[in-house]
């Protein structure tokens, strides 16, 4: 079904419809809040959800995304090579980019995104502008206005489109040092954390890549581990509310100097691990890769009425748990 495309309002002006009609499924309305950090994020009507908590959008680029990558293991001479899936207003990658502003490190970047408008709207907003240093603000207009950057430091191409089959337009040989995976909350998008993709996403990782992601969720991390990726657990974000576990770095074997932590993560708890034998870590499945979120989601509830492990209501009463509230939660809606 082809989802009603609404104009969304910036500044006191309206974007064009054109804008919205740049694919058949955007993001539907884009509202603009403020976080705690002050810089802004965008909430998602379509997928009832913000891009970002309300702790803060760069303390979460910068402390799940850029810290536990940890750059400073390569070699100056190594060419760095990135993939964002559910690139939005740009944070994550921009972050990583004034991470290495100054050396002399080059970069090969890829980016996926379903919907042009978030980067459009960041770009007309004079406090996330500020954030950046002349040469990432350059790198972010051209992604606007063209999909692509080139300079000095190497470069990068955006593509627009569903990122099951994106994914298939970037060449089969590439690989990838980092993969930061920021889609929606399995519950909103688990087209995008089905065991499928995320197996393909873990193809794509370099030996010692990583992938890194807000997410904690147990079907998504065992998916990662049957994938072959060895788990880690990353370590809150400044402001982030205190839990039991704050998002997943996924690492592609061989390790060379196997660490039980790092820069912004460490190893899973007992409670986590816990966590991964629970009906939770009934995997999505997405065996077309077309398939839509509601089939996705009904065909795991089929898989864990019959699969025999512990509910996770009872994992959380056995450990003094209050029901986990989502990944990434809405502050237009608590």
């Amino acid at each position: 079904m082809r989802l009603q495309q609404c104009p969304i309002r910036r500044s006191g002006t309206t974007l064009p419809a054109s804008d919205a009609e740049l694919l058949d499924q955007g993001l539907g309305e884009l509202d603009q809040f403020p976080t705690l950090d002050g810089s802004f994020s965008l909430h998602s009507s379509l997928f009832c959800e913000a891009f970002h908590n309300s702790a803060g959008a760069l303390n979460e680029a910068r402390a799940k995304f850029v810290r536990p990558a940890e750059v400073q293991r390569f070699k100056p001479d190594h060419t760095l090579r990135v993939l964002d899936v559910c690139f939005g207003l740009g944070y994550n990658s921009a972050a990583l980019w004034d991470s290495l502003s100054g050396q002399t490190s080059r970069m090969q970047w890829w980016g996926l995104e379903i919907d042009a408008r978030p980067l459009r709207l960041a770009l007309a907003n004079t406090g996330f502008i500020n954030h950046w240093t002349h040469s990432t603000f350059n790198r972010l207009r051209s992604l606007d206005q063209c999909s692509e950057w080139t300079d000095a430091d190497g470069q990068g191409t955006l593509l627009f489109g569903d990122a099951r089959q994106c994914l298939d337009n970037i060449p089969e040989e590439q690989s990838f040092d980092l993969i930061f995976h920021d889609a929606f909350s399995p519950q909103r998008c688990p087209q995008l954390w089905s065991e499928e993709f995320l197996k393909r996403l873990g193809d794509r990782l370099a030996p010692e890549g990583r992938l890194l992601t807000y997410s904690r969720s147990a079907a998504v991390r065992t998916s990662l581990k049957r994938a072959g990726l060895e788990l880690r657990s990353l370590l809150p974000a400044p402001g982030e509310r205190q839990g039991w576990s704050s998002g997943t770095l996924a690492i592609k074997p061989p390790l060379l100097h196997a660490q039980s932590s790092g820069d912004g993560w460490r190893s899973l708890s007992q409670l986590e691990l816990e966590h991964l034998k629970t009906r939770a870590a009934v995997p999505f499945r997405d065996p077309s890769g077309r398939d839509h979120a509601a089939e996705i989601i009904q065909r795991r509830h089929a898989e864990q009425r019959v699969c025999g492990l512990e509910s996770t209501n009872s994992w959380q009463r056995r450990n003094g748990l209050n029901k986990p509230k989502n990944d990434r939660p809405s502050p237009l809606h608590n």
